[in-house]
């Protein structure tokens, strides 16, 4: 799904071919035929788009070659930025020659000025790479035949409809169908029955995207269960880290941070705040079936009171046996067509009504659609609420629901991928860098963006940080963020759309997750532009070795580690390794400890 992004990559290659300082360089350097080539060879590329995006879900060949010339497509916008920093340098150091006192440098004619063996040979490597470049496109633009490719008129305006900002930020949004399973879940927690020990557990189990995380959050908060004291909710995750788990539960539970830095400090003083207390705890998203990790983290439970609960919700019934007793184990199932119908509406028209008789073909294939999963209903009804009436049924019957992915990823987040207006679908795959359950601001995301580019401003009348929030609450009208559960000033990405951002990234994109991963160490290839990993808190040169092949790479981000307090990375790390990366856009090591970069940095 990587080449879903070129509809948005190739207007940027256009609007700078286009920018008249680019093009007075040219002029200047004699290279403006040449970059007339490219834009009517990037002109013929683009008209095959609209049919090769369709037909790259049936055809491997076609996903092959869009994959190739998105890749071709980011190394020229690399080369045209190559060629507007040059135009830049050579016009400062005209007017540094211009403005200087020296009556013998003012009668060198501009032309002149910068004319040395090394500007020789940049020039020769400039006009080189745009040459290779060019060649490689048209190349790729003789396999159309073969490939059954034919142009579509159009295919260069991807213009996106502008609508208000909704008002979903402020609403909390409504729950359908699950009173019966929020009664049974409650009847568990409040019966005085223990099953390890003092305390319970209850599992919900159900595949990504269907609610379990709302289902716990509602019992949660039910003042039924307000005689429980402590209360503490963790997000777990892939990683069943007992310590970090554990830190979790107490900070939650002290309303503060703890400084203590061992397992048995922390579990000593979990002892002490649950012991003959009644307790609840929520442990989401779990997916470790590790029997022994589960065995370390219970320990301090056993001394809580009779009728302790802990809510676990995970996607796999193997990890809910490995916690609790199969009888307390709540399999949710999906909605019902008319829940699933109220929900989708919920989002698609917010709290006006469609009419009176509604289109009972429409009804129907949003129902097929969405197969009874909640988040497949609420993202439909963001992408179709923004869409004329008469569009709907062609969305619903587009050729991309015949696609059979075998990661779980519901076809409706890839079909609301693919109809983003084309400036936020490459905001949207930039994301795949952040971890998942990872929880970011705004302004954090909106400031990643216009570093990297991604932010097209169409006048001079707006900031980019204005029109990048406008991104960003457009993307949150449309689900694809949500509203932290724990910080409400924070946003996160439902995992289910995380795992699409990376598989429309593609190896666009790389997450260093697990030094020791090797098989998500493949990921990585010169292809790669975006990449973060997890700090440690020793971050030694070796694991950064993976990233060497990455020799475009434009953004290297490092992401928290809950179970981090203090992170290092020397500087030696810095200059010797991150300095390769001469295209390199953002370097974020703000999770580090250190109190100066080096003076090569910006050298």
């Amino acid at each position: 799904m990587a080449e879903l992004i070129l509809s948005a990559v190739l207007p940027v290659l256009f609007e700078k071919l286009m920018s008249p300082e680019l093009l007075n360089f040219a002029t200047q350097e004699g290279i403006r035929s040449k970059l007339k080539k490219l834009e009517k060879t990037l002109n013929m590329i683009e008209a095959l788009l609209i049919d090769a995006e369709e037909k790259q879900l049936r055809n491997r060949a076609v996903k092959i070659w869009l994959d190739e010339l998105q890749d071709l497509a980011y190394d020229a916008e690399d080369i045209l930025d190559e060629y507007a920093t040059e135009a830049l340098r050579r016009k400062l150091t005209v007017e540094e020659y211009r403005a200087s006192t020296s009556r013998a440098r003012k009668l060198i004619p501009a032309c002149c000025i910068g004319f040395t063996p090394t500007a020789l040979w940049s020039d020769f490597n400039m006009r080189s790479k745009i040459d290779d470049i060019t060649s490689r496109l048209e190349v790729l633009c003789k396999q159309k035949t073969e490939l059954g490719l034919v142009e579509i008129a159009g295919g260069r305006s991807t213009a996106s409809w502008q609508r208000p900002l909704t008002s979903s930020l402020q609403t909390e949004l409504a729950v359908f169908g699950r009173d019966e399973d929020k009664a049974k879940i409650l009847k568990m927690v409040l019966i005085d029955n223990p099953g390890d020990g003092n305390f319970g557990v209850i599992s919900i189990v159900a595949m990504g995207g269907v609610g379990k995380t709302t289902l716990a959050r509602e019992v949660y908060n039910d003042k039924t269960v307000k005689d429980f004291n402590p209360k503490a909710w963790v997000c777990v995750s892939d990683d069943f880290d007992v310590m970090r788990i554990s830190m979790a539960i107490l900070e939650s539970i002290n309303g503060c941070a703890s400084d203590l830095d061992s397992l048995d400090a922390v579990q000593k003083q979990l002892r002490e705040k649950v012991a003959g207390s009644k307790f609840l705890f929520v442990l989401d998203d779990v997916w470790s079936e590790d029997y022994s990790k589960w065995e370390i983290l219970r320990s301090p439970f056993m001394f809580g009171a009779h009728g302790s609960k802990i809510i676990v919700t995970t996607r796999h019934e193997r990890v809910a046996l490995t916690m609790g007793r199969s009888n307390e184990c709540h399999r949710l199932m999906i909605l019902s067509d008319d829940d699933c119908w109220s929900l989708f509406e919920k989002h698609a028209f917010d709290n006006e009504v469609m009419g009176a008789d509604p289109s009972q073909l429409i009804r129907q294939k949003v129902i097929e659609k969405c197969k009874g999963v909640p988040l497949v209903a609420k993202t439909l009804g963001g992408l179709l609420r923004s869409e004329r009436r008469e569009k709907w049924l062609d969305i619903l019957h587009s050729t991309l629901w015949q696609s059979h992915e075998e990661n779980e990823i519901p076809t409706a987040l890839l079909i609301s991928y693919h109809h983003l207006p084309s400036h936020l679908k490459r905001c949207f795959a930039y994301c795949a860098i952040l971890s998942k359950d990872y929880e970011f601001e705004e302004k954090e995301l909106v400031l990643l963006w216009m570093a990297e580019g991604l932010i097209q401003q169409l006048g001079d009348n707006e900031q980019l940080e204005d029109l990048g929030g406008k991104y960003f609450q457009d993307l949150f009208s449309r689900s694809i963020f949500q509203i932290s559960s724990i910080d409400r000033s924070k946003y996160v990405m439902h995992d289910l759309v995380n795992d699409l951002a990376r598989k429309v990234s593609g190896k666009l994109s790389f997450r260093l997750e697990d030094e020791l991963d090797s098989n998500n160490r493949s990921n990585i290839s010169e292809k790669t532009r975006y990449a973060s990993y997890i700090c440690d808190t020793y971050n030694r040169k070796r694991k950064f070795e993976v990233f060497n092949v990455a020799v475009h790479l434009r953004t290297h981000l490092s992401m928290p580690n809950e179970s981090v307090t203090t992170s290092y990375v020397s500087h030696t790390v810095i200059s010797d390794l991150f300095l390769r990366f001469k295209k390199l856009r953002v370097l974020s090591i703000q999770t580090h400890s250190i109190i100066a970069l080096p003076d090569s940095i910006g050298a």
